[in-house]
């Protein structure tokens, strides 16, 4: 008996387990940054009205990007749907854009500090050409349940 499915296009003869490993850690990867002139911008803006620009690759998270270049938006559960600390206020055009969050994201976003029509949580938002240049704001605060008080640092 099999446990596990076999991929599409894949080859039976291939080692599935193998497969499935690499996707998991590469899909868990972190956001380099473009040397000078390549990839995108993405604008921050901080809880003390701080404007941060920084450098990110098409497909990073607003969550990778932000902990790849010191931007301080927390993720307390390493982008695992389980909190709001990665909430993120965005432009009306670059919201609109975007799929509908996920019920998992909603049910997080209820939790958000200072919810807006256009918060998202940073670890769901994904960067694509069409949003190079945009800004998004950070919330004044956050609601980790951590009861120490605890932030991760990002790995």
């Amino acid at each position: 008996q099999r446990l596990y499915q076999t991929t599409p296009g894949v080859e039976e003869s291939q080692d599935q387990f193998t497969i499935i490993i690499t996707i998991l850690v590469t899909s868990h990867g972190h956001a380099q940054i473009p040397p000078e002139g390549e990839g995108l911008t993405l604008n921050f803006i901080t809880p003390e009205g701080e404007k941060r620009t920084v450098r990110c690759y098409e497909g990073d998270s607003i969550l990778e990007i932000a902990h790849a270049n010191n931007v301080d938006l927390e993720g307390a559960c390493e982008a695992s749907l389980a909190c709001s600390t990665c909430h993120v206020i965005l432009e009306d055009k670059y919201f609109d854009m975007l799929e509908e969050p996920s019920d998992e994201e909603n049910d997080m976003l209820d939790l958000a500090f200072g919810l807006t029509e256009t918060s998202r949580l940073g670890c769901q938002v994904r960067m694509t050409k069409d949003m190079d240049g945009m800004t998004v704001r950070m919330p004044s605060a956050t609601r980790n349940m951590a009861v120490d008080g605890f932030k991760p640092k990002p790995h």
